[in-house]
């Protein structure tokens, strides 16, 4: 079965907890905090298998989680860190963050790994608080939640040509006599299903890989038929070769089914609009292929046009030929491709507010806000230090003075995610 997409939640380990400890021995007075540091919470990677060619492994894969950090403990003992959770994939993976669309990593090479959700941080042991003002701490903190992501998981075929066209056109049939892929072929009206791949092979020893990619229907571009599960394969192509029936077998007109796939690529992005496009005239041994020809090259008199036939196999030697020496000159293309010097880059810097106030109409003062609520995560409220901290961090980033300035007064209540404060002055 080929899957080429998956929809996963990764939940990265959350950050090991620090320790409130001090050292206790005998004849050793003041042994001053010793609590360690919380370990690291388990990432969650993608790491590229190249033995892999589809996500059947991750359809069942829903949810991933990492293991929690080892907690710090007493005697400066750090906890241990969380080995990550490696999550193989085959070449050409693309993951793309669903809470905002944007693309996480595009893994294409062997090896290659990313960390899709960081592992939270873990908490710090009391002995890190230790100051010259307050040589000893009697507070310490929980570790950081990993990162929680809702992502998709695509796979998009890697290949130098892809074959497009109107199912039961020849693509598999010309992919599997030019290389040794075993495409499933029919004596019927059939299409591919998902793509295939195969690696041709010159006589002067050069060699590409083609795809045989899923044929394309009348409305693909809006999801129609295999719609975009299709057109997302032909953006990794280096140039599409776009097989056309010149038989006109079934009642086809070529002309037409040019005309309507070429509105299909058209229409799905610019990319696949604009990639370098070899026409490949199939069937030409039928009855009404020369005739057809003729027509079609009046009607498109600047495409370049290879005439074949499957099933007397000629013509393929100068296709394949016309195919290499067109991806030699895409290649150079890409070479020399200038990449954008790092000082004419600009950012954008968007601030981010550390926290919102309003009243809910209970009356209480809610207050919400990432920098916030990482705080409150961190703080443990069962040692009196640790709220002391907890409340002059939030009275530095100023959540005090906007309550007042909106209106709160001695005595009332004030929210932070679960938890239930009074306001003072």
């Amino acid at each position: 079965m080929f899957v080429d997409e998956v929809i996963m939640e990764l939940i990265a380990g959350k950050g090991g907890d620090g320790c409130t400890s001090f050292r206790r021995e005998k004849y050793v007075a003041m042994g001053g905090p010793n609590g360690g540091n919380g370990g690291r919470g388990a990432d969650i990677i993608f790491k590229v298998d190249k033995g892999l060619k589809t996500l059947i492994d991750l359809r069942y894969k829903k949810i991933v989680k990492g293991d929690k950090g080892v907690n710090g403990k007493g005697s400066d003992r750090h906890g241990a860190n969380a080995e990550p959770v490696v999550i193989k994939v085959p070449e050409g993976t693309v993951v793309t963050d669903l809470s905002n669309n944007e693309l996480i990593c595009d893994l294409t090479r062997d090896g290659e790994e990313c960390i899709i959700s960081h592992g939270g941080k873990g908490g710090r042991g009391n002995a890190s608080f230790a100051t010259h003002d307050n040589p000893a701490p009697k507070f310490s903190e929980y570790g950081r939640e990993g990162e929680d992501k809702r992502v998709k998981v695509e796979l998009k075929v890697l290949a130098d040509i892809g074959l497009v066209g109107l199912p039961s056109v020849g693509k598999s049939t010309i992919l599997s006599l030019i290389s040794s892929a075993n495409p499933k072929i029919a004596a019927y009206h059939f299409t591919t299903l998902s793509p295939n791949l195969g690696v041709v092979k010159l006589k002067d020893q050069r060699t590409f890989v083609m795809a045989d990619l899923p044929g394309l229907i009348e409305g693909a571009s809006e999801g129609a038929g295999l719609g975009d599960k299709f057109l997302k394969h032909a953006e990794r192509t280096k140039i599409i070769a776009h097989v056309i029936d010149m038989g006109a077998e079934e009642g086809r007109n070529p002309i037409e089914d040019y005309k309507l796939i070429r509105k299909e690529l058209e229409s799905y992005n610019d990319l696949v609009k604009n990639k370098k496009e070899v026409i490949i005239a199939n069937k030409m041994d039928l009855p009404n292929a020369k005739e057809n020809l003729e027509l079609f090259k009046k009607e498109f008199k600047d495409k370049e046009i290879i005439e074949i036939s499957c099933m007397e196999q000629s013509g393929l030697d100068n296709m394949i030929t016309v195919l290499a020496d067109a991806l030699d000159v895409e290649n150079e293309k890409e070479d020399e491709i200038i990449k954008p010097v790092a000082d004419k880059v600009v950012y954008t810097y968007v601030e981010n507010k550390p926290f919102e106030i309003h009243r809910d109409p209970d009356g209480v003062w809610v207050v919400s806000g990432k920098q916030v609520e990482d705080l409150f995560k961190i703080t443990k409220f069962t040692e009196d230090e640790g709220v002391r901290r907890f409340a002059a961090k939030l009275k530095k980033m100023g959540v005090d003075e906007e309550l007042e300035r909106q209106g709160a007064m001695p005595g009332d209540d004030v929210a932070i995610m679960n938890y239930m404060f009074t306001f003072k002055e």
